[in-house]
């Protein structure tokens, strides 16, 4: 049966879990304290928002039967982490997350901009994905330098078993970094295990819409959904995007009371889930999407123990798995994003800009690579 269940997207959901969580999960904490959250209030969006993009991605994987990866919005989170305490404190912070949500709704249900998305360019589409899995695709190479003792032998395992069995390399390096992650966590018996909720009147003011409400909306669409909606054509799929962002705009909007400050398509996840990290069929993958959001769900459960444990370990080793996972990705997104010399500079230009960093009105290089390399390419064509 060719949509039945694999060890190998049993594996790569896990992954995705594992890293989208441990990856980022500081900065949600950072980003939500920023605005004027309690520890409470803090820990209660992060449970919110775990459990938010667990449920959507199992939701959407399942009703499409493609791999379709949910996340927090980490941009918007770095975004909250550099904003003040809004006047009206955390509540109007909350409030300025609903309105986000409701943007992200109408979002979707506007179908020009789901027909702008569809029509990026493969080249564009796949040097975006290669500049996006640049950074993680390094991190092993850090981790080595910086931690020799903890990251080699996570390479040398990815290596030895990669060399009988290629698809087991990657499930064989997390094992032995749940090993090291076991051998260094701090004692857990004082954290409670059972899941916080706090719920928060919202309360709506015009400070806070434009100073939080209008930068979330954009960064949740320019720096997640539409590079997400990139990594999916890229491998294949070609689902309409409006009800996808409807589908976070709604789960957003249930987060947002508790804390949460919005989810959305994910990008770098997206990639263990939608390639062939997760299974060489395509019609098979979204079992991996599936996993990866039962896994969300059960670190929101446990989300104040996980926080301790995945915390003991440095996020460059956790990075570094990721990194690992995603060689394969890379390489092919390279090779497409390149493979038309027509379309070659833009290709460069857009890996580029987006690999650098760039963040211009707090939205990511994704957003920007897509741009400049879109300008390169329009100007060649023109020329030509």
């Amino acid at each position: 049966m060719r949509a039945s269940f694999s060890a190998q997207a049993l594996f790569a959901g896990l992954l995705a879990a594992f890293v989208g969580f441990a990856s980022s999960f500081a900065v949600v904490l950072q980003g939500l304290t920023a605005v004027g959250a309690s520890p409470a209030q803090a820990a209660s969006g992060l449970t919110a928002l775990a459990i938010a993009m667990g449920l959507c991605g199992v939701v959407l994987s399942l009703w499409r039967r493609l791999p379709i990866t949910v996340a927090w919005s980490t941009p918007g989170a770095a975004l909250l982490a550099g904003s003040a305490v809004p006047d009206g404190g955390f509540p109007a912070a909350v409030g300025a997350f609903i309105v986000a949500a409701l943007l992200v709704l109408v979002a979707g249900l506007w179908k020009p901009l789901g027909r702008a998305v569809a029509r990026i360019p493969a080249p564009i589409a796949n040097a975006m994905l290669a500049g996006v899995l640049f950074g993680l695709c390094l991190a092993p190479v850090r981790a080595v330098q910086e931690m020799p003792a903890l990251a080699l032998p996570v390479v040398l395992t990815w290596l030895l078993v990669g060399r009988f069995n290629r698809l087991l390399a990657v499930p064989a390096a997390v094992l032995v970094t749940a090993g090291l992650l076991w051998w260094q966590a701090p004692d857990l018996g004082a954290v409670s295990l059972a899941p916080v909720a706090v719920f928060v009147m919202p309360v709506f003011d015009t400070t806070a819409m434009m100073g939080l409400a209008l930068p979330l909306f954009l960064v949740a669409m320019a720096s997640q959904n539409i590079p997400g909606m990139a990594v999916l054509n890229v491998n294949g799929y070609r689902p309409d995007p409006g009800p996808l962002f409807t589908a976070t705009g709604l789960f957003s909007l249930a987060a947002a009371p508790l804390g949460g400050h919005g989810v959305n398509l994910a990008a770098i996840t997206a990639a263990l889930c939608a390639g062939e990290t997760a299974h060489p069929e395509r019609s098979r993958r979204w079992w991996a999407a599936v996993v990866a959001g039962i896994g969300y769900c059960a670190f929101g459960i446990v989300s104040a123990a996980a926080a301790a444990f995945i915390a003991a370990a440095p996020p460059i080793l956790i990075q570094a798995v990721a990194g690992l996972a995603l060689l394969g990705s890379f390489g092919a997104a390279i090779v497409a994003g390149l493979s038309e010399p027509a379309d070659r500079e833009a290709a460069v230009v857009t890996f580029l800009v987006t690999a650098s960093g760039l963040t211009v009105f707090g939205i990511g290089g994704a957003f920007w690579g897509l741009v400049a390399g879109g300008v390169v390419m329009v100007v060649a064509r023109y020329r030509r």
